[in-house]
């Protein structure tokens, strides 16, 4: 009589993927026992007035009438922006001749506007009163034509 092939560790390794695999069926088959049935009314959500999601469906007193002339679709025009004098007024904050740049606050929208010394007409320093014209520029509005007001 010839010795059986297998060894004890083979049977080992065999019996524990067997276990593994008998386990791993009756975990699938407990899962599929518990698992209820969907519907569609558990799926659906509800927004409210505030953007928020919620279950509860909205109480229809609170519902209220919205004209169809009174939505707008898509980005609004900008003649409701009021037009800005093209030439502008403002104070140089700070400017660096070394470095021939600076920044000068509109007086009117109290922004900070950048200018460059090529952009110049004449010489400023800090402080002066100055005119000048805004362009957007690579980083934002630059002022362009600047020239000491009087």
């Amino acid at each position: 009589m010839g010795r059986s092939q297998e060894t004890f560790n083979k049977k080992e390794v065999k019996n524990k993927k067997e276990k593994k695999r008998k386990e791993k069926e009756k975990k699938r088959l407990a899962k599929k026992d518990n698992e209820k049935k969907s519907s569609l009314d558990d799926m659906i959500v509800y927004v409210d007035e505030h953007g928020m999601i919620t279950d509860t469906p909205p109480d229809p007193s609170k519902k209220a009438k919205v004209k169809l002339e009174d939505i707008e679709i898509g980005v609004p025009t900008r003649d409701s922006e009021p037009e800005l004098d093209p030439i502008r007024i403002g104070t140089v904050a700070f400017f660096n001749d070394s470095k021939g740049y600076g920044f000068i606050k509109d007086s009117e929208t109290k922004e900070s506007v950048f200018v460059h010394a090529n952009n110049l007409l004449e010489d400023i320093k800090e402080g002066n009163l100055v005119s000048f014209e805004v362009e957007m520029g690579q980083r934002g509005p630059t002022a362009v034509k600047v020239k000491i007001s009087k």
